[in-house]
């Protein structure tokens, strides 16, 4: 059943690649990398893990349960679905020489886990393999962060302060010789992806977001919040003079649902899928930040817990800039809300411009029916971040949050 090959590949329609092209082909990877890593153990798809970056699935390996993850060209999945690197047959001919490449996203991930794996910390899920492009992992049981948020709203600061210091091995000057400067995975850098989806023709890409998934009125809507947010977001990063790269690393994808708390929310959580590159620590509070507003705003928890998280991240984000002079830290905070509202943007843009067709996860089917009131927020916010003080802005930020997510 799964005696797909990549030869077979080129046979196919010079159309642009359909999710299931796309999905029979990494289940027959995932199979055969499998086979090749641990002969003689019997291999079995468990479950699809929805996601619009690499493909997932959950694996039974002999005794053993992994997630296996394959990578297309290094592209988000709904980058191939759009045809924007061709037709089928051109994306399997590609494919065969990216497996091969030992700058693959997934090889270089790999190597990070590796790393990562012999640092004081971050803790991070332990490679089993890699074989032809697929990247198998340990699984890591346990709430994530967003779930204990839900759970436990009064204790946020406290408990995304845990991450963070899991962070602090990275965060030091001199962590950046640690990793080759070829062994960054820069596509996950909130500036650079926002550079590369809103620049040139950004125009045509912004009309077309929400065809397949939004109401034609919503669309319309939706695509000119976010055209007036770039423009907005472009001004604000021309107004800050560039900071030097420094020399230590971020971890580069972090994220409430990607931290694991195996042994409770007292004990240290083990990190899922870097993306270490060198930059600025603020853009790991950033990211942080930014993912667990979104999971406020599109799942609408009560009112009261919504209102304890929010000022829990209000508190952390203060703490982190309290060594600072009040001019330094008024323009830290601009540039931490900045990152905020340009990742924001980067993931609400790959939701809504993916096709009918690819599963989401839960996270961004609720982010696409709430797109409208979500790039309200974000238009209203970079409107106030270029017109008012900082103190003033973050007040009315969460205010507006909370509205948001009532």
């Amino acid at each position: 059943m799964f005696a797909v090959t990549l030869g077979a590949c080129a046979a196919a329609a010079s159309t642009r690649p359909t999710v299931s092209e796309v999905f029979v082909h990494a289940r027959a990877r995932i199979h055969q990398a499998a086979a090749a890593l641990w002969p003689g153990e019997p291999a079995s798809l468990d479950a699809h893990v929805p996601g619009v970056t690499g493909y997932v699935h959950r694996t039974r390996v002999g005794e053993r349960t992994l997630y296996a993850k394959t990578s297309f060209l290094g592209v988000s999945l709904v980058s191939l679905l759009r045809g924007s690197h061709g037709s089928w047959a051109r994306v399997c001919e590609k494919q065969r020489a990216y497996e091969q490449r030992p700058d693959g996203l997934l090889v270089r991930e790999a190597a990070q886990l590796r790393i990562l794996s012999g640092l004081a910390g971050p803790r991070v899920c332990p490679v089993a393999g890699v074989r032809d492009g697929v990247i198998f992992t340990e699984a890591v049981h346990g709430p994530t962060l967003a779930d204990l948020l839900l759970a436990m709203p009064e204790r946020t600061r406290e408990l995304m302060e845990r991450p963070l210091a899991e962070l602090r091995p990275l965060h030091r000057p001199g962590a950046a010789r640690r990793l080759d400067p070829d062994g960054a995975i820069g596509e996950r850098a909130i500036a650079g992806t926002f550079l590369r989806k809103f620049a040139g023709t950004a125009g045509e890409y912004i009309d077309g977001l929400g065809a397949e998934r939004c109401e034609p009125g919503t669309r319309v809507a939706v695509a000119e919040l976010i055209r007036a947010s770039v423009a907005r977001l472009h001004r604000l990063r021309k107004t800050r003079r560039p900071a030097p790269v420094g020399t230590s690393l971020a971890y580069g994808d972090l994220k409430p649902e990607h931290v694991v708390f195996p042994d409770g929310p007292d004990s240290r959580p083990v990190l899922l899928d870097p993306g270490l590159l060198r930059g600025s620590t603020t853009v790991d509070l950033a990211k942080l930040m930014s993912r667990t507003v979104l999971f406020v705003v599109v799942y609408r928890p009560d009112p009261a817990v919504t209102r304890q998280i929010l000022d829990g991240l209000a508190l952390l984000a203060l703490s982190r800039a309290g060594h600072l002079s009040a001019r330094e830290r008024r323009m830290w905070l601009r540039h931490l809300l900045t990152l905020w509202l340009m990742d924001t943007l980067n993931i609400a843009t790959t939701y809504l411009s993916a096709p009918a067709a690819l599963p989401l996860p839960l996270l961004g089917v609720a982010l696409v029916e709430r797109a409208l009131p979500l790039c309200l927020l974000v238009e209203a916010v970079t409107d106030d971040l270029l017109g008012s003080t900082v103190r003033c802005t973050g007040d009315r930020i969460l205010d507006r949050i909370a509205e948001v997510a009532a």
